[in-house]
């Protein structure tokens, strides 16, 4: 691990080239270029606040009463899923969009998912900070408990990179893994309790949603921006414990056949 931590150092230059790079690839030749990153999910935000908080609240209560609570809500799930969803995404393709390098160039390939974590970070630091604002101008800004996002964004980033990580190595081999995982993210979605609140489930399917490893991370962050508490940790360690499985299991299955996966690719 301190090796591996020390070959990332040495080629930092490398991975911030490379999260620069994309970052600028994605505006160019665009008129507005890099203001698109605001214009994107400022756009969203207001979509959720105008339209969900005046036709959905009335429908679908999550206990606090505040004009902008299910918008406020919705945005809690909706962003930290889409930080989650894209570091998976992209995890899991990074070893194939990048087979060129793996085979030309010798580099410690773990810069490939750093990178993914690095530009899925620089993405969700725009958009919110933009949820931030939209707190502070409402009345809604959490306080002191907005710090208790560092260590649950933490652990979702662990439990996404793990679980890329993995599906990543198998994806090189079964490229089926890829297409089916497109699927079932889809599903696993709407399984969470992101644009519903819990509460209007079933006793039986909320003890089934204890199971699902992102409704407890999506719940804490909710618990953090709607209802300004601290999450409860207990019931995230099961989680913790998960993430870091998972990303022991993907070192595992990288160092095993990163050699397979340069003849395969």
């Amino acid at each position: 691990m301190w090796n591996m931590l020390k070959s990332l150092w040495a080629y930092r230059g490398f991975i911030l080239g490379s999260v620069k790079r994309e970052f600028q690839s994605k505006y160019r030749n665009s008129l507005l270029g890099a203001a698109w990153t605001v214009l994107n999910p400022l756009a969203m935000i207001i979509v959720y606040t105008l339209i969900f908080t005046k036709v959905m609240h009335s429908k679908l209560q999550i206990g606090i009463d505040n004009e902008f609570a299910y918008s406020v809500y919705l945005c809690a799930g909706v962003l930290t899923w889409g930080l989650f969803a894209e570091i998976v995404s992209r995890a899991q393709n990074t070893f194939l969009e990048h087979a060129n390098l793996l085979k030309k160039l010798s580099f410690p390939r773990m810069c490939l998912p750093v990178t993914v974590v690095a530009n899925a970070l620089l993405n969700f630091s725009i958009v919110f900070g933009l949820f931030s604002i939209f707190l502070v101008i409402t009345g809604n800004f959490p306080g002191l408990v907005y710090l208790a996002l560092l260590p649950v964004l933490g652990i979702l980033v662990a439990f996404a990179i793990g679980l890329g990580i993995s599906l990543g190595v198998l994806n090189v081999f079964f490229r089926d893994i890829g297409q089916f995982f497109g699927i079932f993210i889809q599903f696993w979605f709407w399984l969470t309790p992101i644009v519903y609140p819990v509460s209007i489930l079933p006793e039986s399917v909320r003890t089934l949603m204890s199971y699902n490893p992102m409704a407890n991370l999506i719940g804490a962050f909710q618990d953090i921006f709607v209802t300004h508490q601290w999450p409860v940790w207990q019931g995230l360690l099961p989680v913790t414990i998960f993430a870091v499985s998972l990303c022991a299991l993907g070192m595992h299955l990288f160092r095993k056949h990163a050699g397979e996966m340069v003849d395969e690719l």
